[in-house]
This record gives C-alpha cells, structure tokens and sequence, in this order.
C-alpha cells in the first residue's frame, strides 16, 4: 500500500512521524489520534484542552472526555471482531445463519423486502479463506483509514461502501444471485484511500495495480466473485474519499456533514428503487 504525500501539514505536530487528517478545531494544527481530546464540536489538541482547563471555573467539572483512548483502531478492530463471531455461529450452526444475513436483489423487490441485508451481507462469508483474506485486507486498510479520518468518519466509510457494495449487486446482478461477504466495503476503504492519495498529491501506483489486481479476479467465472459489490463499493468509498478531502478545513465541517448525509439519504434511497417499480 502506497505512503501518503510526506507534507508537514498531514503530520501530527507533536509526533511528527504519525500522519494525520484531523485538525484542532481551535489552532488548525495537525494531530493524532493519540493527541485528540473530544470537544462540544469536534476535537482539540493538548495545548488548546490545557488553555481551556486554565480557564474554566473550578467549581465546574471537565466535561471533556477522551475520543480514542490510546489510539488504537477500535473500530477496526471491532468490525473484524464481530465479523469473526458472525463466521463462528456459521460455522455452528451452518446455512441457517448465512441465509438469515445473506443478500441477493430480490431481497429488494416488493414482497420480498428485506432492506437490512443490504448491510449485513457484508458480516457474513462462504468459507474460512474467504473471511480471513477480508478480514486481513480489512486489517491493513482500516488501521490506516481509521488513524487518518478518526473514529466516525472512517466508520460512516465502511457501512456506506458495505450498502453501495449491495447496490452495485441489486443493479448489476441477477436478483436470484446471493452473495456474502465485506469485500463491497473493503473495496470501499480502497477507493477513498486511492481519491484522497491522489488529490493530496500522493503516489498511487502501488494501490492501483492491487486494486486492480482485485478487480480482473473478480471477472474471472471460475472464482464466483461478486464483482458488482466490488465496483459499487469501490465508487461509494471514492465519493466518500472525495469529500473528507475536499472538506476537511475547520469551517468546511457543517459542509462535511451535510454531504456525507446527503450521501447516505441517496443510497438508501436507490435501495429502494427495485421496490417502488416492481
């Protein structure tokens, strides 16, 4: 996996050997996960929390609370967690859990609408090679993705690629194909890592040829991929990607969220399109 563009600006200023996409909402200065303390709206670095505390009333408690503790990838670490445990009660109670999860497009047509597998699909898989190769593009991915945008937006990029993965399934695929797996979301993190390497000026040429890769194999009859969920996860996560960095000054965040909910209304909208018509 291709490095981000070495500028000083996407480096935290207190360790500048972590790269960063979250700013200070007060200073602007670059930090990580490590340095970031949640404020009313959005979070602050060290020397802002400790001019805050300076200020306060001491008859007042603090009412600022840590947003990643020690920095780690939780959210990674969770999805890949549950997805795991998910795999166990496959494995135990066998097909009765898979097609209670699974997702195929008719799942989306009228009389048959069961519009949560368009995300759950996304924690259930065919075998264990195919859990483990998810989970561990999902491990080298998500730790960077999650340091880099924090906790909520790097969570909003995964469910919104998983739902626009069973999107590109519903449109492009036969409404009796059932498919399962993250792969629509990984794919995802894949495209928003590509966009915002390159509008930040990055190399992507390592990505691209991996992304790629993945891609063609998809094609491939023999390998019973779901290539649709790979293409619509893959323009969901770049739109995603598009907008963190083409919004990601202090004063652009109300602008940021609005779109990335804008986003989200558009897919669950388009998940309901097979319904209105059919």
């Amino acid at each position: 996996m291709s490095d981000l563009p070495a500028s000083a600006a996407n480096f935290c200023y207190r360790h500048p050997g972590r790269q960063s996409f979250i700013l200070c909402q007060r200073c602007g200065r670059t930090i990580c996960a490590e340095c970031q303390t949640q404020a009313a709206v959005g979070v602050i670095c060290p020397e802002c929390m400790k001019e805050q505390r300076k200020n306060a009333p001491r008859t007042k408690p603090a009412v600022l609370t840590r947003l990643t503790g020690n920095g780690q990838p939780t959210v990674t670490y969770s999805i890949i967690g549950i997805t795991l445990v998910v795999y166990l009660l496959q494995f135990v109670f066998g097909d009765q859990i898979t097609n209670l999860l699974l997702y195929a497009g008719v799942y989306s047509y009228a009389g048959n609408f069961e519009p949560w597998r368009l995300l759950t699909t996304a924690l259930v898989h065919g075998g264990l090679f195919h859990v483990l190769l998810n989970m561990y593009t999902l491990w080298i991915f998500g730790q960077a993705l999650e340091q880099l945008l924090g906790r909520g937006r790097y969570l909003a990029l995964y469910l919104l690629s998983a739902l626009a993965g069973s999107l590109g399934v519903l449109f492009l695929a036969d409404p009796f194909t059932a498919v399962v797996g993250a792969s629509g979301a990984i794919f995802g993190l894949m495209g928003a890592f590509l966009v915002i390497q390159r509008r930040l000026g990055g190399n992507a040429t390592q990505l691209l040829v991996l992304v790629g890769i993945n891609l063609v194999i998809g094609f491939i009859p023999s390998f019973q991929i779901a290539w649709q969920a790979h293409i619509g996860g893959m323009i969901g996560g770049a739109v995603l990607g598009l907008i963190y960095v083409q919004t990601r000054r202090i004063r652009q965040k109300s602008l940021q969220n609005g779109l990335i909910g804008a986003f989200a209304i558009l897919l669950v909208l388009l998940s309901f399109a097979r319904f209105l018509v059919s």
